[in-house]
């Protein structure tokens, strides 16, 4: 069983900045594979980006440049994300990967309007 503590989520302007951040905790071995999918309304839910256990990173083409992935520790990760567009709000999702099997944390809301 893992259990998620997502923050960061919440109303910003079109060009401006939030940092997202995701604690994971329970039955985790090691340094994990993490990342975050986000889901906008009556859309599904995408990939936005992905940190390696070895800390190499990918990103979805949409936020390539303006989004950055990293980690602090084993099993925690944040997205920091710059430039943001309207097309950005959506529900994201942190996510992590252990032994074949994906666990999904509770999603927080961002939404970029003016």
């Amino acid at each position: 069983q893992v259990q998620f503590v997502e923050s960061g989520g919440g109303l910003v302007q079109p060009g401006g900045s939030l940092r997202l951040s995701c604690a994971a905790s329970g039955s985790i071995f090691g340094i994990a594979n993490m990342g975050w999918h986000r889901q906008a309304p009556g859309k599904q839910r995408e990939f936005v980006a992905f940190i390696s256990s070895g800390g190499s990173t990918t990103y979805a083409d949409s936020v390539k440049g303006r989004f950055t992935v990293s980690r602090d520790s084993e099993t925690t990760v944040f997205l920091q994300m710059n430039s943001l567009k309207p097309e950005d709000t959506a529900v994201y999702y942190c996510y992590l990967i252990q032994s074949g099997n994906i666990y999904w944390g509770q999603g927080t809301q961002i939404t970029v309007s003016s």
